[in-house]
């Protein structure tokens, strides 16, 4: 019985949905057009279930580049209409277009000269009547087997509240870079924004030695910063080389007196390095390219002294994953 209902409900709400495809006309395209050219916010109001989905519009259409927030209509009525302005664009959303808290406040709206898109289910309400456009999330039945709880009805107006975001996404030209700035805390965010200079080691926390430095004190260097590795300097402080622990292990196959080498008899010349700018998924890409866990930093390609270090640890850590 469960799965049978269950069914059903899918079925009634994804046939909802479907029905809003041929009623994507005109007048979709200019509630796109008008919340475009807006030049104030996209206020978006609604009561009861269908205010919970005013406000994921809100939140979907802010994130994609569109500023809007949402009006509970009651408090609307003691004082919040007080946060709107004659460049706004109200979006009210009801199902029966009758809500008396939403009419009780378009009286103000409309002697504020604010356009008004109604998203109704009943194109001949009172809602719909006063509102410059109109779009239909009419149903031909809910999900609820009362026929009594906004089910189906609020998925519909959901989904015309993404459409309309994406749109206007569209519309924009709002691409990726942008999207990440509004989720800086997302992995979009992180992968398009964190760059390596946000993440690096400097100062005394960079491993360091001088080319003649004597395999203890590497060995030193190497144990204290706990990054795995150490740059390797000549006389002039630019980097010429890095001992990682697998130069360590190829020096004790190699050399039978390893603790008397130097630092220049090991060390890896031409060590990777990227610039502070690099973003940080790049620089995690170069890691797994090279099979290698650290990339010392640099001011820009004509300094040749290291400003920093960067390890995998330190992009993990932050959640950084794959190249943008």
């Amino acid at each position: 019985m469960s799965i049978k209902c269950a069914k059903r409900v899918l079925r009634i709400e994804a046939e909802a949905v479907k029905a809003l495809i041929n009623r994507i006309d005109k007048d979709f395209v200019k509630a796109v057009n008008l919340i475009y050219s807006c030049k104030g916010k996209v206020v978006i109001t609604g009561i009861g279930k269908s205010g919970l989905i005013c406000q994921k519009i809100a939140s979907t259409l802010t994130s994609m580049g569109t500023p809007a927030f949402f009006l509970h209509p009651a408090e609307g009525l003691h004082g919040d209409l007080g946060a709107l302005d004659k460049r706004d664009v109200l979006i009210a959303v009801s199902n029966s277009g009758e809500t008396e808290e939403i009419l009780n406040i378009l009286p103000t709206v409309k002697r504020m000269g604010i356009r008004i898109i109604a998203m109704c289910g009943n194109p001949r309400s009172t809602l719909a009547l006063v509102s410059d456009l109109v779009l239909n999330t009419s149903v031909k039945e809910e999900a609820c087997s009362l026929g009594l709880a906004p089910t189906a009805s609020t998925t519909a107006t959901l989904a015309l509240g993404d459409a309309l975001a994406v749109a206007l996404l569209e519309r924009r030209g709002f691409n990726e870079e942008e999207f990440a700035l509004t989720h800086p805390g997302g992995t979009l965010g992180k992968r398009l924004l964190l760059r390596v200079e946000d993440l690096m080691h400097t100062g005394r926390e960079i491993p360091w030695v001088r080319e003649n430095t004597r395999m203890k004190d590497v060995l030193m260097e190497i144990t204290t910063k706990r990054l795995g590795v150490t740059g390797v300097s000549n006389g002039k402080g630019e980097l010429v080389g890095v001992i990682t622990d697998g130069d360590l292990r190829r020096a004790l196959e190699k050399y039978d007196d390893v603790m008397k080498r130097k630092a220049k008899d090991i060390m890896s010349t031409n060590p990777k390095k990227v610039e502070r700018s690099t973003l940080a998924a790049r620089g995690l890409h170069l890691m797994e390219r090279h099979a290698i866990t650290s990339l010392f930093v640099y001011k820009n390609d004509k300094v040749k002294k290291a400003i920093g270090i960067v390890h995998l640890h330190d992009l993990l850590g932050r959640g950084i994953t794959g190249e943008p």
